[in-house]
């Protein structure tokens, strides 16, 4: 899986949810970045990286 492909899914599944009371999302694609605002006036961001691992 690509990480931008990563990127857009979790994205979307954020934006879909409601039980998260999630106002707005920003998403800084140079860095990887999602900014997230909740409703109570939280902020968390998350970046993406892809790990590249080899399984035995």
């Amino acid at each position: 899986m690509e990480l931008n492909y990563f990127k857009d899914k979790l994205f979307d599944l954020l934006n879909d949810s409601e039980e998260l009371h999630i106002s707005d999302i920003n998403a800084d694609d140079p860095k990887n970045l999602l900014i997230i605002f909740t409703t109570d006036g939280s902020v968390f961001q998350l970046e993406c990286r892809q790990i590249l691992m080899s399984y035995p």
